[in-house]
């Protein structure tokens, strides 16, 4: 557990990443239940719960977990987002009207960031239309056609999946957006993203993770607004 200090924030926050590191799920949503009943901050309650996931990725780094606890603890996270997402969107004044278009590329059926990320975006009012895995670059085109995003967002982690990113870039480069001639902002993410992967998918962005995600689309909806 945390050590304890004289800031109760601290505390608090050192209590619930120590929650979700620990695996103890019910005592972490109770936790949560009972801090917005208090009225606190839902973003500081994810930022919280992002510690406890950060100390579960370190833990299997060094073998003390195996990949049932990250599974259990991306469950955790899923239910946390659950309670905490009512609560955030009251408080983003309606939402605003930024749309993401969202899926996991072709060749791909995992879905675990991808589910957090967009349960993240949705906190943050933004509207996101989730196109599920192993989606085709075609089909996000499609997609794009009909719901006009702002931001296309593919998820990424098996390594035979990396050239439909290429496509991905390749395909919106040459049809972007017919009402602007310009296509939409693309960032990719997913375990196994990194610079590299980055570079020869010819996309905008890439995030480490969801929450890095949602961080660059509320920078890029701020620089753009």
């Amino acid at each position: 557990m945390p050590e304890k200090t004289s800031n109760s924030k601290a505390l608090e926050t050192g209590e619930l990443a120590a929650l979700v590191a620990e695996l103890r799920e019910d005592e972490a949503l109770l936790y949560i239940e009972g801090r917005l009943a208090a009225g606190e901050s839902p973003a500081e309650l994810l930022r919280a719960c992002r510690q406890g996931m950060q100390m579960v990725g370190s833990m299997h780094e060094q073998g003390r977990y195996y990949i049932s606890g990250l599974i259990m603890a991306g469950e955790i996270m899923r239910l946390a987002v659950e309670l905490i997402r009512p609560v955030m969107v009251g408080k983003t004044c309606g939402g605003n009207s930024w749309r993401v278009l969202l899926g996991t590329i072709q060749g791909d059926l995992h879905d675990i960031g991808k589910n957090l990320f967009r349960d993240l975006l949705e906190c943050h009012g933004f509207t996101v239309m989730d196109l599920g895995v192993d989606v085709s670059p075609k089909d996000f085109i499609s997609a794009q056609l009909v719901f006009k995003p702002h931001v296309v967002a593919a998820s990424a982690l098996v390594t035979d999946s990396f050239p439909h990113l290429r496509e991905l870039v390749r395909l919106f480069d040459a049809g972007g957006r017919p009402e602007t001639g310009r296509r939409p902002f693309i960032l990719i993410g997913g375990g196994q993203v990194d610079e590299r992967v980055f570079t020869m998918s010819g996309a905008d962005q890439w995030g480490e993770d969801a929450f890095a995600g949602v961080n660059i689309c509320r920078g890029f909806m701020e620089r753009n607004q």
